[in-house]
Formats: C-alpha cells, sequence, structure tokens
C-alpha cells in the first residue's frame, strides 16, 4: 500500500499532547525531536530523563520524588523506579473536585447515571474511612465481583487512598473461578452486587456470592451494591451489609491519602486461567500511573474535560487502564452489559448521546459489527469522536477498512496491544503520525520493543519474538505466592537472558509499526514452519460466508497439521464447494504452508470472559488432554463441539 488510511491534519498535529511533550522534553534536555522515531528512540536511550519529563509533565502528585530515577538500571529484572518516591495513586485520580462530569454509566437501557467530581471524591472519602474503621490498611487485599459501574471505581480508588490493593472479578464469573482468584490472595473485604442486567434480562448473584464468602475464610466483611434491585434479601451472604449501610454515619470529608513507595502494590491481575490456575500478577502504584500516563495523554491525546470510553469488564486490565483516566481530568464513560442489546448500534448510541472523544472497544467487536452491517458513518454523528481504540485480538486489514469506510473517514485508528502483565501496552497508537492498513502505529514511548529470531538477534522485514531490552516502570512487581521470583523469571525471563520475552509472534514493518500475527504459543509449526494463526483468520474471517474461525496444529503422523474450525452464517452449511473455496483464498493469499489439512463446522468458539478465543484449550480438548480451568471460559460448554470429532481422526 503506497498510501496511508489516514494522516492527521497540521492542525491536529500541532494541537497534540505529544507534540507539546516532544518540545518540551528537547527543551528540558538540549535535544531536537523531529518525529515519532527521534521521540522514541530518546525515550529508550535516554529513560532516565524521559521518565523525569513524564512524571513532571504529567503533574504527578508526590510526597517526594526522590533524586534516583532508576536503580539498577540495566537489571531485567530487579531495576527499581524512583525507589525513593513516595506517593499515592488515588489521589493522582482524585486531583479534580469540581462540578464537572467525572463518569458516565449506563447499564444497558435500565440505569444511566452521572457523578461529578465533587461527588466522586466525596464517596471515596466515606468509603476509604469506613474501611479504615474497619483496619483496612497498606498491603491489605479488597476485592470487587463488581459490573463496570461507578461504585468499582470508588470502591479501588478507597482501598488506594489506603494504601491497599485492589483485585476484581466480574460478575459473569462463577463461584469456582473467582475462588481461583481471590482464594489465592485472601481479600479482607469484598465488595459485591446483587445482580447485573445482561442482553436485556437481570442475573442474580446472591447465590454466588454466597458460595464465595462462605469459601473465602479471610473474609471480614462482603459489601453488596445494589444495581437490579435496592433492598434485596442478603440474610445468605455470610458478613454482608448493603453499600448505604456500610457508609452510614460517615461523612464525606478530606481524605488522608496514605504516602506510599513507588512499587508497592496497587493491583493484583490474574492471567485468563485457561490452563491451569490464574497467575497472580502484582502491579505497583507508582509503575502503572506513569505507563498509564502517557498511554493516555501520549499515545491517545487524551486532555482535560475529554469523554474516554472503552468497553470492558472488571475481569479485564481494560478497566483498570479506563480508571486511569481520570488522572487525565477527563470524564470516563461506563458501560455494562451486551453491546449487542438491543442491537450492534448501543455502543455508538452511547458515544452519540454522551460525545465521547475517545471510543474504545475490541477487534472482535469491530468484526462483528462488520459481519452485521452496521454502518454508524450512515447513522450517527460521531464529530465528537477523535480516536478509535482497538485491542483483545489483532485488527485485520479489512477491519482498518470497515472502520474508515462504514464508522468515520477522519479518525486516529489506533490498534494496540499488549496485556494483563503490564497492565499496559507495547504496541499502540501515535495521534500525530499516519495509520497504515494492517499495522500498529508505533512501539511504546520507554519501552525498547524489538523482534527477535529464535537465537535472540534482532530481525527487521521477519517474523519472530516481541521482545524488550529495557526495564520500563510497569514491569510487575512480582507474583503472588512467589517469594524468590521464580516464577516471574520463568514468565518472561527464561527465553532470553535481561530480556522480556512477551509470547507474541509479531515483525516490524517498513513504517516501523508492527504485525502481530498471533500468540507464540499458538503458533503452528507444519513441516517446521512457523505460522501465525492470524494470517489464517485475516483470510478466513474475510469471506462472507464465515463470522468467526478458530485454528490449532493438531498432531498428526509425526508431524503438525493444520485444522481449521469455523462458525458459519446462519442457514450456511459446510460442503466440500465452500471448504475448497476457503482453501483457495487462504492459498492464494498466503503460502500452501497455510492452507488446513481439515476444515470443520462448529456453532460457537470458546473465549474468555475478555472475549479472546482459546486456541490453546480447544488444541488440548482436540488432545484427548484435561482442561484445567474451564471456570475461566465465558462459555465453557462451547468445548463440547471440538471433542471426539469424527473428521480429525483421519
Amino acid at each position: 500500500m503506497t498510501k496511508p488510511l489516514w494522516e492527521p491534519s497540521a492542525v491536529r498535529i500541532e494541537s497534540a499532547n505529544i507534540t507539546a511533550f516532544a518540545r518540551s522534553l528537547g527543551e528540558e534536555w538540549g535535544v531536537r525531536l523531529d518525529g515519532y522515531d527521534a521521540l522514541w528512540r530518546f525515550s529508550v536511550e535516554e529513560k532516565e530523563k524521559f521518565w523525569r519529563t513524564v512524571w513532571r509533565e504529567g503533574g504527578v502528585i508526590a510526597e517526594t520524588q526522590g533524586e534516583i530515577v532508576i536503580a539498577d538500571p540495566d537489571k531485567l529484572p530487579g531495576a527499581q523506579f524512583f525507589p525513593d518516591a513516595r506517593l499515592n495513586f488515588a489521589q493522582n485520580l482524585l486531583r479534580r473536585r469540581d462540578d464537572a462530569t467525572a463518569i458516565v454509566f449506563r447499564g444497558e437501557d435500565k440505569v444511566n447515571r452521572r457523578l461529578s467530581y465533587a461527588e466522586l471524591y466525596d464517596m471515596v472519602s466515606r468509603l476509604a474511612t469506613v474501611l479504615r474503621a474497619a483496619g483496612v490498611g497498606p498491603g491489605d487485599r479488597v476485592a470487587g465481583y463488581l459490573p463496570n459501574m461507578p461504585e468499582t471505581i470508588m470502591a479501588m480508588l478507597a482501598a488506594a487512598s489506603l494504601g491497599a490493593v485492589w483485585s476484581s472479578c466480574s460478575p459473569d464469573f462463577g463461584t469456582q473461578g473467582v475462588l481461583d482468584r481471590f482464594g489465592q490472595i485472601e481479600p479482607k473485604v469484598l465488595f459485591g452486587v446483587e445482580g447485573y442486567h445482561y442482553n436485556g434480562k437481570a442475573h442474580d448473584c446472591l447465590g454466588k456470592l454466597g458460595e464465595i464468602a462462605a469459601a473465602l475464610p479471610s473474609l471480614e466483611r462482603v459489601v453488596i451494591v445494589p444495581y437490579t434491585r435496592e433492598a434485596p434479601d442478603i440474610g445468605g451472604v455470610a458478613k454482608a451489609v448493603m453499600l448505604d449501610d456500610f457508609v452510614a454515619g460517615f461523612d464525606a470529608g478530606e481524605i488522608d491519602f496514605v504516602q506510599m513507595p513507588f512499587n508497592a502494590p496497587l493491583y493484583i491481575l490474574f492471567s485468563s486461567g485457561t490452563t491451569g490456575v490464574p497467575k497472580c500478577i502484582i502491579h505497583g502504584a507508582g509503575g502503572i500511573l506513569l505507563k498509564h500516563l502517557t498511554e493516555h495523554r501520549l499515545h491517545s491525546d487524551v486532555k482535560r474535560d475529554d469523554r474516554v470510553f472503552y468497553f470492558t469488564t472488571c475481569g479485564w486490565m481494560m478497566w483498570n487502564w479506563l480508571a486511569s483516566a481520570l488522572a487525565c481530568e477527563a470524564t470516563v464513560l461506563l458501560y455494562d452489559g451486551s453491546p449487542f442489546h438491543p442491537d450492534g448500534n448501543v455502543l455508538f448510541n452511547f458515544a452519540q448521546d454522551e460525545g465521547a472523544t475517545l471510543f474504545g472497544t475490541s477487534a472482535k467487536f469491530i468484526d462483528a459489527a462488520k459481519n452485521a452491517g452496521i454502518a454508524p458513518i450512515e447513522t450517527h454523528d460521531l464529530s465528537t469522536v477523535r480516536s478509535l481504540l482497538s485491542t483483545g485480538s489483532p485488527l485485520v486489514p479489512e477491519s482498518f477498512d470497515y472502520v474508515y469506510e462504514r464508522i468515520k473517514a477522519d479518525i486516529h485508528l489506533a490498534s494496540i496491544s499488549g496485556g494483563t502483565d503490564i497492565c499496559g501496552c507495547f504496541v499502540l497508537g501515535n495521534p500525530a503520525g499516519p495509520v497504515w492498513r494492517g499495522e500498529i502505529q508505533a512501539r511504546a514511548l520507554g519501552l525498547a520493543v524489538d523482534v527477535f529470531d529464535d537465537g535472540g538477534r534482532p530481525v527487521r522485514g521477519e517474523k519472530g519474538e516481541l521482545v524488550c531490552t529495557n526495564a520500563f516502570p510497569s514491569m510487575p512487581v512480582g507474583f503472588w505466592a512467589d517469594p524468590d521470583g521464580a516464577k516471574y523469571r520463568a514468565a518472561y525471563f527464561e527465553r532470553f537472558p535481561n530480556v522480556w520475552c512477551h509470547g507474541d509472534y509479531v515483525a516490524l514493518t517498513e513504517h516501523d509499526g508492527m504485525v502481530i500475527y498471533g500468540r507464540s504459543d499458538a503458533t503452528l509449526n507444519p513441516g517446521g514452519v512457523r505460522i501465525g494463526t492470524a494470517e489464517i483468520y485475516r483470510q478466513v474471517e474475510g469471506m462472507d460466508e464465515v463470522l468467526e474461525g478458530l485454528v490449532i496444529g493438531q498432531e498428526w503422523q509425526g508431524d503438525t497439521r493444520v485444522v481449521l474450525f469455523v462458525v458459519l452464517r446462519d442457514g450456511i452449511a459446510l460442503d466440500e464447494a465452500l471448504a475448497d473455496r476457503i482453501k483457495q483464498q487462504i492459498r492464494k493469499n498466503t503460502t500452501l504452508r497455510h492452507v488446513p489439512a481439515c476444515i470443520v463446522q462448529v456453532p460457537d468458539i470458546p473465549r474468555t470472559k475478555s472475549n479472546k478465543i482459546v486456541e490453546l484449550a480447544v488444541r488440548e480438548i482436540v488432545h484427548g488432554r484435561p482442561i484445567k480451568n474451564k471456570e475461566a471460559l465465558a462459555n465453557p460448554e462451547a468445548l463440547a463441539h471440538f471433542a471426539d470429532r469424527p473428521e480429525l481422526q483421519s
């Protein structure tokens, strides 16, 4: 492709936060930084200067910053950012305290609420006071079994204001899935919802909450948040109290923000847990704050009074990412429920009604909207939306086309990728740069992202492992119950010593962007040739008959053969003619080795709670091996479609 799909105007480039930041950085350190490449290189080659400026430009509120920016800067893991700093994460998100709107919440068509910054501060102050009175302090765990609603942000901020550690799951998790997570970290207080709305129906949570509370001996209090009903019977939940009763008698006032070390634990996030009990990943307060400030202000161009939306649940790290937009003094738009109830326009309705400036969603939602023929460019006024962000899986080139042709022509489309592991991104957007079809725009500022071959050598124009060769603030503090760090090192640093290996199969492009071909542990190796699954999905899901695909490598006669599962549109059955067309489409646009040996129709594909398809679980079921943690799946019943398939026996 000789031309980008989109380029920012000169006015837009000049007004972008990243332009002002590059100018300020250059003036402060006496360098000239023309263009993104120069800025990125300075950020990784002069990382101490870069992160000191991020701190200042981001307006970080702290008791002390300290003189040292990075102790042991060349150790991975082991580098320590701002080791002498003391700050409070919640204080930085609650810096604004006026009548401007802080949060807008829409729960399908059932609930519509909004809170000012002053109201948010006051409720957090009441919660913080009562939590402190209940004995919650630095290092204690406070957990949420909650939808994406204002009380979730309030509870997190109250816990963080005390130096406590927050962790959350969405209420669609089953009892065992919650216990697999919270059972490891032993929370002192649990905030839970009595029910939630999804697809137009109310779903009760009190039965599950009763089971969870009974199985967590560490709990001293369960605080029930009303959502679907005001006065539910909570008698079946041990140690339970309704939220209003919990804070009764505690007046709003000044919050006594506990000043904590930079790396004090803030969040515990969980790996997907589809191959075993989830890993508990500990993230530090200062690291999350600095990383999210760069991603919001610089990579996403979030400004004061902007209105930031991301479709997420509280079981996905994008919820943590979204909450941090408060540090930019922006309005956070929360949506809870089905993105297709009553139809696929509901999120675009929300963006239009609330004047969203950033619209964030998953690649799967964009694919689904495309397949459903939704065309907001014809039906909605999205004039306020400057940026559209997509993550969760690779955004295929055809979906780039769909965004610009059917959603909005003049928009910064940023495909972003990183993960729970860093609670942020390795590659993401550049609002002052062009968007090329099928490419993630840029490597993250401050992160020396590269591509290594199997021998640990950097490669260009070839596929390899996504790595990061320098330390960055949002590297995990560690894993829970891993005192010597062995599990942490094994997860990221065993493949290449002193280098973070993320597990994505990628390539850098001629524009210094990136294409992601899938997870390394899900890549296919027919005949010893490495193939990324995303290469096949791009071809298959571009066909009108196919809604979605899932591909695995099946062990077969001493080698590996490619097996493709497809979900087809209603009324279409997989016959020999369609199978041949699918194979021809793949062969025409990739290579002969990409062509599946078998194509099998299934009615549904299993996925995680954050809507990622689970290739590894399907691979295990096809080979007759047990799935260790079905509770991690949003639709575990779908696994049955892949077991004992006669098509895979010959």
